[in-house]
């Protein structure tokens, strides 16, 4: 089975699109997705921006809202514009590398992305976070508290640094091999390339 390595920050909006949309599509194409939680605004401060360009452009910003409403029609997902763009997703972002070959990984990110994106609920707040864990079976505070060690800080420093190092410069990003594709309007090109990928290695 070919893997897909799906590159998202919790407070990016078109992160919330595909990462709805990326574990259907994913199986039905017999491929499997890892999952990559990063964290943009490192990023973005490489590039001199202080937040992200929906805030800094206005005519950009006031664009893609506009898009959101439209994409989440398409999808058939809820949707309601978030109160505070972008969020703080930090904590969101260890807990996810926390929960890397875990039960609930899957679930937590979507839930967390729902919590932002379709009920403009604060996913900075511990205790949001805490009650999707919970809501999972999972153990909320052993993960919670393992989240804040000195440990998962530097795994998520280093997770961004390879981000920046792979030439990441924005979310959704989709890896197959070292083939890139950039945005949701891109998941299903690189589930075809990836399905491609499967052919060949098949055939040879």
């Amino acid at each position: 089975m070919n893997i897909i390595e799906f590159w998202f920050d919790f407070g990016s909006n078109y992160s919330y699109l595909s990462m709805m949309r990326i574990r259907g599509a994913a199986a039905a194409a017999n491929l499997r997705v890892e999952l990559k939680p990063f964290m943009l605004g490192p990023i973005f401060k490489s590039l001199g921006w202080e937040t992200s360009p929906f805030v800094l452009q206005t005519l950009k910003g006031d664009y893609v809202w506009r898009d959101m409403r439209r994409q989440c029609v398409k999808y058939g997902l809820r949707w309601q514009r978030p109160s505070l763009f972008p969020r703080n997703a930090l904590l969101a972002a260890r807990i996810a590398l926390q929960g890397e070959g875990t039960s609930w990984l899957e679930d937590f990110c979507e839930q967390v992305m729902l919590a932002n994106f379709a009920d403009d609920r604060e996913v900075g707040d511990e205790a949001v976070l805490a009650g999707i864990l919970a809501g999972l079976g999972a153990d909320s505070a052993e993960i919670i508290a393992a989240a804040r060690t000195d440990a998962c800080k530097a795994a998520l420093r280093a997770r961004t640094a390879d981000a920046q190092a792979r030439g990441i410069f924005g979310a959704p990003m989709f890896f197959v091999g070292d083939e890139m594709f950039w945005g949701n309007d891109r998941l299903e090109d690189a589930i075809a390339y990836a399905k491609t990928m499967v052919t060949a290695a098949g055939a040879a």
